[in-house]
């Protein structure tokens, strides 16, 4: 029998995943309309003005949206696209779930480069299982998050810091780039459409197309809501990666199409 302590974790956990879900959703409702009345969001998801309220004060401080004078308003696409904080929010078990199918194309001994994404975040607690590594990254959460990791060499690649990305960018760290030679690329886009993939931001796409081109192989993680979206800049072909990796949550129509265009594609299986 559960402890009376037990029930109210478990309850916690279920009101904190509750109003993360109504976070994503109420930002995808703003967004999709440019700005929603505050009164009309609280009628929208059945709670109070204060819930949507503070559900707001939240979300402005991430720079996903805006709150003034009784609306909420959409920011840019590609701020809310790049916003660090917002996109670790989102799709999390999706995410564990394609960094443990990406840890095939790791092995021991290798030296490793990880893009800024926030897709591939959950390999930095697998990695150990693949030591040893030298793993080189732009992001600085990629740095933070393995500067103490036993048997795993870490090359900081810096330039310009951005804060809305978390990670460095600009010349200097293209020229960084340039300097290198990895065994293998594991990175994420904003969007993939046809036999294409999208970014909402052109710096980004630069440093992306360079570690592409630094690597002997590249990885392409990306879960099913990418198949979903749309971003301005193209970034590159989906044959430009050896290797594709979707969640299980991707339609399998979708798949099919994907695999029309990529050679090797590997479904990740949905963790217990």
């Amino acid at each position: 029998m559960s402890s009376p302590s037990q029930n109210g974790k478990a309850a916690s956990a279920k009101a904190v995943s509750r109003q993360e879900e109504r976070h994503r959703l109420v930002t995808e409702a703003v967004m999709a309309a440019g700005s929603v009345a505050i009164d009309d969001l609280a009628r929208m998801f059945d709670v109070s003005v204060m819930t949507i309220h503070r559900d707001l004060d939240r979300l402005e401080a991430q720079n996903v949206l805006r709150k003034a004078r009784g609306v909420a308003t959409a920011l840019p696409s590609s701020t809310v696209e790049s916003n660090d904080a917002y996109r670790r929010a989102q799709q999390r078990d999706e995410k564990r779930d394609l960094a443990a199918a990406a840890l095939a194309f790791i092995q021991p001994g290798q030296t490793v480069m990880l893009d800024d994404s926030t897709t591939v975040l959950p390999l930095l607690d697998m990695l150990a299982t693949k030591a040893p590594l030298t793993v080189a990254s732009n992001s600085l959460s990629v740095i933070n998050g393995l500067v103490d990791a036993e048997e795993i060499e870490l090359v900081g690649v810096g330039g310009e810091f951005r804060a809305w990305c978390n990670a460095f960018m600009g010349q200097m760290t293209l020229d960084a780039i340039a300097a290198l030679h990895a065994d293998v690329l594991l990175m994420s886009t904003s969007a993939v459409t046809g036999a294409a993939c999208y970014h909402q931001n052109q710096d980004t796409i630069s440093i992306k197309r360079a570690l592409i081109a630094a690597a002997e192989s590249s990885v392409l993680l990306v879960d099913h809501t990418k198949f979903e979206r749309r971003a301005l800049f193209r970034l590159c072909a989906l044959a430009d990666f050896d290797h594709v990796v979707v969640d299980a949550g991707t339609p399998s129509a979708t798949v099919d199409a994907l695999r029309q265009h990529h050679g090797s594609v590997t479904v990740a299986p949905h963790s217990s």
